[in-house]
């Protein structure tokens, strides 16, 4: 007597409607939030000499902590 060796493979779970759904509402909010806010502050602490860099750098160090921090979501 034959027996078919059939694998079977286990269905990979789908994740919760929390992680499909609210985490990444919450981490472009939380991301947005962070971009704007450091933007804004580093242009209200403009001293005279710095011109455009130091607006510049804000936004591109908080853009690269924000996606070091939520980019996986």
């Amino acid at each position: 007597q034959d027996v078919m060796d059939i694998e079977v493979k286990p269905q990979p779970s789908r994740p919760h409607w929390y992680e499909r759904h609210v985490q990444p509402c919450v981490a472009e909010l939380l991301g947005s939030a962070l971009f704007i806010f450091i933007g804004c502050l580093s242009v209200v602490e403009d001293s005279g000499g710095t011109g455009r860099l130091q607006p510049a750098l804000a936004h591109g160090l908080a853009l690269g902590v924000t996606i070091a921090i939520l980019g996986d979501v």
